[in-house]
């Protein structure tokens, strides 16, 4: 059957194993509702990965822009149809809620379709070490202390994700892969990284007065696996600007998982091939 023709919700893939198997997966802002979100590549990571638990580490739902105006093509659905099938299929799923879906932090502890909406967790590695799960927004002086400005902000950011769609649909047209704006400006301002530091500093601390080995959050759209005084600080990313996940190996072992060339190579455009030169 050809995927057009699928009826809605249907995945084509359901029935393929995913060729990247791991103990644990955490994804974070993936912001569906909005525009930016780049779901059908999220789609291909989730058909390519099979994993014991999949943490869903917050902004998985932007309802601060569905506020605003409501943005929800079959793609967005698609995501939340093949979550829901891999709890089916035996996968732990938890969802720990951030800002922009802090609406479902009145719902902690119960579960939807099988998934568990929790305020943190704490998980265990294979090799013992144990990590709070946190989405980081309470750790950001800009939500607790003016949210307004936070808004504001948010609303500059859709702005300007609207602006690189349009870039990156020409870099498609031309074959180049996705490019973020966003992300080169985050990595190239001074106060940006300051602010980011600051960020992953106050949040490893926080972990490590718990007594714990170490912290995984999303919230700053910036993937990061480092040691920060002992305390293993993992970030899981994003997938508006950037296409990245965190793994947990069967040994243990964490990775920033970047899906950025497998989903180019994916979308790629096949270029016809060259005919034969004719024979003198």
């Amino acid at each position: 059957m050809h995927r057009d023709a699928l009826p809605p919700g249907h995945d084509s893939h359901d029935d393929e194993p995913g060729d990247l198997r791991l103990r644990t997966v955490w994804i974070s802002d993936l912001h569906l509702g909005t525009p930016g979100c780049q779901a059908q590549a999220l789609l291909h990571f989730l058909r390519h990965v099979e994993c014991d638990t999949l943490y869903l580490v917050g902004d998985i739902v932007d309802g601060w822009q569905l506020r605003r105006q409501w943005f929800w093509p079959q793609a967005h659905n698609d995501v939340v149809q093949k979550l829901l099938r891999k709890v089916r299929k035996g996968t732990r799923v938890v969802f720990v809620p951030g800002n922009h879906d802090e609406f479902a932090r009145k719902y902690l502890g119960t579960s939807f379709g099988g998934i568990e909406v929790l305020g943190d967790v704490i998980h265990t590695l294979a090799d013992g070490r144990r990590l709070w799960v946190t989405h980081g927004d309470h750790f950001d002086g800009v939500i607790q202390i003016a949210k307004w400005l936070a808004h504001l902000g948010d609303w500059a950011y859709t702005r300007a994700l609207e602006a690189n769609h349009a870039l990156n649909s020409l870099r498609a047209r031309l074959g180049l892969p996705y490019w973020s704006l966003s992300r080169y400006l985050k990595l190239k301002v001074k106060r940006a990284l300051a602010y980011v530091d600051d960020f992953e500093r106050a949040v490893a601390r926080e972990a490590k007065a718990r007594g714990l080995d170490g912290v995984v959050c999303g919230h700053i759209h910036h993937a990061e696996l480092r040691d920060i005084d002992g305390i293993v600080y993992a970030n899981d990313g994003d997938w508006v600007e950037s296409l990245t996940a965190l793994g947990e190996h069967p040994d243990g072992r964490l990775e920033v998982i970047d899906w950025t060339a497998r989903w180019a190579q994916a979308v790629r455009p096949k270029l016809p091939m060259a005919l034969p030169a004719p024979s003198a």
